[in-house]
């Protein structure tokens, strides 16, 4: 049963976030990397991004969390689905998240998404560059601003008791206390910085080394 639904875009510091969920408790947590691992929960992710009727339960079930794509976009389905749940913001300056955005996630999008493509990268197509940024992300302005009224519409849509905004710079204490868990004796995770991601990315032979 999820605890936690979370709303954030992806290069918010969402890697971070979720081995910080984890850690308190809240895992797992579900991430698009949950894509790569399962083909038959890609394929059930890529009937409800095609617009088929979705099982909740059944599709989460198992996580006591979501953050990030491909969950993100349904925050509001998942909310209202798991009603006790919490709804996590994460906030990242927007001409920041961009620029990571537009170095990583954009810059290894598979040049071809169509029929022919694999389900997971189907699924992020349909999810993230078209469901999201109507396949305009190119244009920062565009992107920025839906970025921006994203972050508008979950404040105004959550109830201030139930949502928690939150940047992972400011550490353990402030997440702790809106879920209502004690502050670990551990730092709080730093991963998947856009040297990380680039790294990988070369390793796996996505891009080229640099």
């Amino acid at each position: 049963m999820l605890k936690v639904v979370g709303a954030s875009y992806g290069r918010t510091g969402t890697t971070s976030v979720r081995l910080a969920l984890e850690t308190l408790g809240f895992g797992p947590c579900h991430y698009m990397r949950e894509l790569f691992t399962s083909p038959a929960h890609a394929q059930e992710w890529l009937r409800v991004a095609e617009g088929g009727a979705p099982d909740w339960k059944r599709l989460l079930d198992g996580f006591a969390s979501t953050i990030a794509w491909p969950a993100a976009f349904y925050w509001r389905e998942l909310a209202a689905v798991f009603p006790e749940a919490k709804v996590l913001l994460i906030v990242r300056d927007p001409a920041s998240w961009y620029a990571s955005m537009r170095r990583t996630l954009y810059r290894t999008r598979p040049a071809g998404a169509g029929p022919a493509a694999n389900v997971r990268d189907q699924v992020i197509e349909k999810i993230v560059w078209q469901g999201t940024f109507s396949g305009r992300f190119e244009d920062r302005d565009h992107a920025i601003g839906v970025y921006l009224a994203h972050l508008d519409e979950v404040r105004e849509a959550v109830p201030s008791g139930r949502l928690i905004e939150f940047e992972p710079s400011h550490g353990w204490e402030p997440l702790c206390a809106a879920l209502g868990v004690g502050v670990p004796d551990v730092p709080f995770p730093t991963a998947n910085t856009t040297d990380e991601y680039l790294r990988r990315a070369e390793q796996a032979g996505v891009l080229p080394p640099r």
